[in-house]
């Protein structure tokens, strides 16, 4: 599996309806990552083959999304992004999502999809 291009309405229908609530509610069952990213920041592109890697290495066991902060300046705000790449994740079970900032090594990435998105 790829990764994802996501807009804020796939947001709001996939992930979570801000407008909706203000308690976060995770609308699938299945763990995922998402990378705020623009088009001219070198370490974002460090990052994304990386990302791309890890989506075929976990298929169908992780989703992987990218957003743009250039063209989603909506979904940007929501989560205060600063600086980029920031790196979302999202656990399922009710737990809440952490936000990361910087570009990870793969290894750091990996450790937190294994110990905090992949634990039953």
């Amino acid at each position: 599996m790829a990764t994802i291009n996501l807009t804020a309405n796939q947001f709001k229908s996939d992930i979570f309806n801000y407008e909706k609530s203000q308690e976060w509610k995770y609308e699938d069952n299945v763990p995922a990552i998402i990378d705020f990213y623009a088009d001219w920041c070198g370490p974002c592109k460090m990052v994304a083959p990386i990302l791309e890697e890890l989506s075929e290495e976990y298929g169908d066991k992780l989703k992987i999304y990218k957003v743009d902060t250039e063209v989603e300046q909506e979904l940007s705000a929501v989560f205060q992004i600063r600086s980029i790449p920031s790196i979302l994740f999202i656990p399922t079970g009710g737990k809440q999502p952490m936000m990361q900032a910087g570009a990870l090594p793969k290894s750091a990435l990996q450790n937190v999809i294994d110990k905090e998105l992949l634990t039953a």
